[in-house]
C-alpha cells in the first residue's frame, strides 16, 4: 500500500504558476504510473494528467496541454505538476492518485489517492 500526500496549492492570480508536489510513503513510487486529477465545487473528478512509471510517456486534458507539465522522480519518491499559464477555470482540488496500470486517465483506474490540495485562481 501506499499513502500519498500533495503540497504546493495556494491562491495565485490569472497568469501565475504553481507547482504542486506529491509524496508517497509505505511503498515506492516507481511500481505506479501516477496521475494528477482536480475537482471543482460540484462537479465530477477531472483528469489533469498521467505519467508512466520510468517517466517515458505522458498525457494530458486538452484543457491543459501546453500549460501544465508531469513529471517524476523516482528516486525522491515524489510526482509533480507544474502549472504555468493558471485561470480561474482551474480552480478546483487537485489531488494525486497511483495506478498498477501502464498509463490511465479515468478515476476507478486509480487505486491510491491523496488527501488533495486546493488551487485558487483569482481573475
Amino acid at each position: 500500500q501506499v499513502q500519498l500526500v500533495e503540497s504546493g496549492g495556494g491562491l495565485v492570480q490569472a497568469g501565475g504558476s504553481l507547482r504542486l508536489s506529491c509524496a508517497a510513503s509505505g511503498r515506492t513510487l516507481s511500481s505506479y504510473s501516477m496521475g494528477w486529477f482536480r475537482q471543482a465545487p460540484g462537479k465530477e473528478r477531472d483528469f489533469v494528467a498521467a505519467i508512466t512509471i520510468r517517466g517515458t510517456s505522458t498525457r494530458y486534458a486538452d484543457s491543459v496541454k501546453g500549460r501544465f507539465t508531469i513529471s517524476r522522480d523516482n528516486a525522491k519518491n515524489t510526482v509533480y505538476l507544474q502549472m504555468n499559464g493558471l485561470k480561474p477555470d482551474d480552480t478546483a482540488v487537485y489531488y494525486c492518485a497511483a495506478s498498477q496500470l501502464l498509463v490511465a486517465v479515468t478515476p476507478p483506474s486509480y487505486a491510491y489517492w491523496g488527501q488533495g490540495t486546493q488551487v485558487t485562481v483569482s481573475s
